[in-house]
C-alpha cells in the first residue's frame, strides 16, 4: 500500500521552478534617498510588467522598483505556469459578473496573451513557453452535466471549444476517473513561471528600471505634490506610485478589504520514464484540471515531470501569511493520495518538491483595482490563481489609472467597481471557513446548498 504521508514528507520543501543553481542573486537593497517619475512596489509579475510597459511606452521615464524579498519570490514563481488569456477567472465567471463587457474583456484578454508571447520572443526570455489546449475533466456525473451546459454557453458566445465524451477525455490522458471533458482552444500558454519572472526582471533593467531587492516598503506618504515611499534603509520620492503586492496587500490598507490570501499547495514528481509516459498518454502536454469546485490543476514539464497542485485553499486567521503556513503536511498528503487515485498506473513514482504560496483572491475571483492620494497611487491585486497572464493587464490598467488616462480599459466595470469587501475578523475567517465547508459538501453531492445559492445570487464567493 502506498504511504502517501511518507511520499509527501520526503519531497524537498522548496519551489521547483526557482530551486536552481542559476537562480539570479538578489540585487542590492535601497539605501539612502532616490527620486523617480514612477515608483513600483512589488517585484512579482504585476510589478515587473508595470516597469516593462511603462518604459516601452515612454523610454525616458525614470522608474524605481522596490521588492521586499527578491523579484519573483511570491506567487509569480510558485504557480503552475498556466498563462491564461482570461482576465476574469474564466469565461463563465466573467459572464456572471460583467456580461455587458465580456466581448471587450475577451478581446483584451486575447490581445494580452499575444503580447506576453511576443515579449517573450522579442526579448529572448527562456521560459519554455508554448501554446496548448486547456482541458477540464469531469470526475463525477454532475460535472459531466455542468461541462455540457458550459459547452452550450461557449457555443452561443463563439468561444472555441470541444466537448469530450469519456473516450475522448481518456484519449487526452489515460485516467479511469475521467467521465468526460471540455477542451478550450487557443486560450492558454504554458510557461516556466520563475524563468519568465527572471526574464522580465532582466528586460526591465535593460530598459532602465532601477530595481532594489530586499527593500520592504514600510509607508507611503504625501510630500508636497509627490509621494514618499519609505523602506527601512531609504526612500523614493516619486510623482506616481503603483502598488503591486497582490496577496500581501501592503502597504495600502484599503487593499486588505478586497483581497485575502489563501494558501495553495503543489507537488512536483520525479521525471517519468518512457514506460510511465506511455502509460498515461498525454502526448499533447495539455494543461489539465478537474472540474469540481475544489479542483486540481496539473501539467507536464519540459523534462517530463508532472506538476500537481490545487484542491486545498487554506485561509489563516487575520490574513495570516508567512513560511510557517507553507508546510501543512496533511495538505500535501491529500494531494499525493489524489494524484495516485487519478493515475494509479504511476505507483512507485516519487515527488521531488513540495511547496505552497498565497493566492490573492477577491469575492468575484478576479482582479480589483483602486487609487489613493488623489489618483497619484494605483493598485491592482486579486487575480485568484490566474495572475500569470492577467497580471500584465492589471499592470497596464494601474499605469492608466496613475497617468489619469480614460480609455477602453479604465471604462470597464471590472475596473471602476470594486468587488464586495470581505468582512473584518473574526467574521472574515468564520465566513470563509463556512463557505469552504459548503463547497466541500457541494462537490460530494453535486448540489449547491442555500449558502452557495445565496452567494451566487449576490455575485460573491470564495475560490482559488
Amino acid at each position: 500500500m502506498t504511504d502517501f504521508a511518507h511520499l509527501a514528507a520526503v519531497a524537498k520543501p522548496a519551489v521547483f521552478w526557482s530551486d536552481r543553481p542559476d537562480a539570479p542573486e538578489p540585487l542590492d537593497p535601497l539605501v539612502g534617498q532616490a527620486s523617480a517619475d514612477l515608483c513600483i512596489v512589488g517585484g512579482g509579475f504585476t510589478g515587473l510588467w508595470t516597469a516593462v510597459q511603462a518604459l516601452e511606452a515612454e523610454p525616458g521615464r525614470s522608474v524605481v522598483l522596490l521588492e521586499a524579498e527578491v523579484c519573483g519570490f511570491g506567487a509569480s514563481s510558485r504557480n503552475g505556469g498556466f498563462c491564461d488569456a482570461s482576465l476574469t477567472h474564466g469565461f463563465l465567471n466573467g459572464l456572471n459578473h460583467w456580461p455587458d463587457d465580456m466581448a471587450v474583456l475577451e478581446r483584451l484578454g486575447a490581445d494580452n496573451l499575444e503580447a506576453i508571447l511576443a515579449t517573450i520572443e522579442r526579448h529572448n526570455i527562456d521560459a519554455d513557453a508554448f501554446c496548448a489546449d486547456e482541458v477540464s475533466m469531469a470526475v463525477a456525473d454532475w460535472q459531466v452535466t455542468d461541462l455540457a451546459e458550459a459547452a452550450d454557453t461557449y457555443a452561443r458566445h463563439g468561444v472555441a471549444h470541444t466537448l469530450l465524451d469519456q473516450s475522448g477525455a481518456r484519449a487526452v490522458a489515460n485516467s479511469a476517473t475521467y467521465l468526460g471533458g471540455l477542451a478550450s482552444h487557443g486560450a492558454v500558454a504554458l510557461v516556466d513561471p520563475a524563468r519568465l519572472a527572471w526574464g522580465l526582471k532582466r528586460v526591465a533593467r535593460e530598459l532602465g528600471t532601477k530595481i532594489h531587492d530586499q527593500s520592504r516598503v514600510t509607508s507611503i506618504d504625501e510630500q508636497g505634490s509627490r509621494l514618499c515611499v519609505s523602506t527601512e534603509r531609504g526612500s523614493v520620492v516619486a510623482d506616481r506610485v503603483v502598488v503591486a503586492t497582490n496577496a500581501w496587500a501592503e502597504p495600502v490598507r484599503q487593499m486588505r478589504r478586497y483581497v485575502v490570501p489563501v494558501y495553495d499547495h503543489v507537488l512536483m514528481t520525479e521525471p517519468l520514464s518512457s514506460q510511465q509516459l506511455a502509460a498515461i498518454g498525454w502526448e499533447g502536454r495539455e494543461g489539465l484540471n478537474d472540474s469540481g469546485n475544489q479542483f486540481h490543476y496539473y501539467r507536464r514539464t519540459e523534462d517530463d515531470r508532472i506538476l500537481w497542485g490545487g484542491y486545498d485553499a487554506n485561509y489563516f486567521f487575520g490574513n495570516g501569511m508567512g513560511s510557517s503556513y507553507e508546510q501543512q503536511l496533511p495538505s500535501y498528503e491529500l494531494l499525493a493520495r489524489h494524484f495516485f487515485e487519478t493515475f494509479p498506473q504511476l505507483e512507485g513514482l516519487g515527488f521531488t518538491h513540495r511547496w505552497a504560496g498565497p493566492i490573492g483572491t477577491t469575492s468575484k475571483f478576479a482582479a480589483a483595482f483602486g487609487t489613493r492620494h488623489r489618483g497619484r497611487l494605483a493598485w491592482a491585486a486579486g487575480y485568484t490563481g490566474l495572475g500569470v497572464g492577467a497580471s500584465r493587464f492589471g499592470a497596464r490598467v494601474a499605469l492608466d489609472l496613475v497617468d489619469g488616462l480614460e480609455n477602453e480599459r479604465t471604462a470597464l466595470k471590472m475596473v471602476r467597481r470594486k468587488p464586495m469587501p470581505f468582512p473584518p475578523e473574526p467574521l472574515r475567517s468564520l465566513a470563509i471557513q463556512t463557505t469552504r465547508r459548503a463547497i466541500t459538501k457541494a462537490d460530494r453531492t453535486g448540489k449547491q446548498g442555500i449558502l452557495l445559492r445565496t452567494l451566487d445570487r449576490f455575485g460573491v464567493g470564495f475560490d482559488s
